[in-house]
């Protein structure tokens, strides 16, 4: 008998990777989505039928109700980096949150998964890590035996960090390494003549540790493979802790491109993100750049990735195999040759 399983914002950038995994398990999968045209393409992952596109705002609770009806399991993938109008982070990350695990609890669902944040803060600066925290509270307070899983940055073939800036190379004679001091550090040195050394990066900005989708996918897997995951915290982390400036520098290793490293301080990154979020769809909002000042790193004493039998894989190994598209035309063909 086939497993069936709810997975709440299933066409995102998680999504296709999970469902396609849940597939071929032989799982029965039903997407809840706002769109389901732009879901479609989930479709060819599974057999005839194995694949339903259910129509959902997660913010109706009757929607909701009926998208979980019936289901073994239910995974929630829903989150949001934009605060504004429909995708709001209290909408998304606990209003939302809470809907699902109140109709998956009432439905008697025996398993849910919550995909939260490295970061995730009640106390925390950014109204990001706030919510996220808030929605964690909420959802164990309606499914105490919820599962939750929190990755840092996630990268892979359709990401929204590593592509965003690998596409900026293109247009821009520099990529910015936020977190940089105010003020350079400048010293002086004199046992082989007077020497001066200028600082502009500092520790370089917080430090990140990047998580392959894929290896988020399993995770997930794993999670509805254990009943001992149920009620269990998990950051999902890398097996490297880098700079901001190191991630820039593996976007222009990837790309073969030469650029300027421009120092940016977050006072700076704020003045520019105060303009950049009154776009329609804005590059980067001022509460990014508050999230930005924490490291966004697993924390001592959490489960982590090794927890649940997985081995991450390094940016270095992934990054080359999507990155590449970015190099100029000359740099691809001495590549393929």
């Amino acid at each position: 008998m086939r497993r069936r399983i709810t997975v709440f914002g299933g066409s995102g950038f998680i999504g296709r990777h999970l469902v396609k995994r849940l597939a071929a398990a032989g799982s029965e999968i039903r997407i809840a989505v706002r769109d389901i045209e732009s879901a479609q393409f989930l479709k060819p992952a599974g057999d005839i039928g194995q694949i339903v596109l259910w129509q959902t705002d997660i913010n109706d609770p009757e929607q909701v109700k009926t998208a979980v009806a019936g289901a073994d399991a239910v995974i929630n993938l829903v989150g949001t980096l934009i605060d504004s109008g429909g995708n709001s982070y209290a909408g998304i990350h606990i209003d939302g949150a809470k809907n699902i695990a109140a109709a998956a609890r009432a439905g008697g669902v025996r398993q849910m998964v919550h995909i939260s944040a490295i970061g995730a803060d009640k106390f925390g600066a950014s109204n990001y890590a706030r919510t996220k925290a808030l929605g964690e509270k909420a959802v164990q307070t309606e499914f105490p035996t919820v599962t939750i899983l929190r990755p840092g940055i996630v990268f892979g073939p359709e990401d929204n960090f590593f592509n965003r800036f690998a596409g900026l190379t293109r247009i821009l004679p520099f990529l910015p390494v936020f977190g940089c001091p105010l003020i350079p550090k400048i010293t002086f040195g004199n046992e082989n003549g007077l020497t001066i050394r200028v600082d502009l990066y500092g520790e370089g900005g917080s430090r990140f540790q990047p998580v392959y989708v894929g290896d988020v996918a399993d995770a997930i897997v794993a999670s509805l493979a254990s009943p001992l995951t149920a009620g269990q915290v998990y950051e999902l982390g890398g097996p490297t802790v880098y700079s901001y400036k190191q991630l820039m520098e593996l976007v222009l290793r990837y790309t073969g491109r030469q650029k300027w490293l421009a120092p940016t301080p977050y006072a700076f990154a704020t003045i520019g993100a105060f303009f950049l979020q009154l776009l329609p769809k804005p590059m980067m909002t001022c509460d990014q750049v508050t999230l930005l000042k924490s490291d966004n790193v697993v924390t001592d004493g959490h489960q982590t990735l090794a927890s649940l039998g997985i081995d991450p894989i390094a940016a270095e190994v992934i990054l080359p195999t999507y990155l590449s598209r970015f190099r100029t035309a000359g740099v691809r063909h001495l590549q393929e040759s």
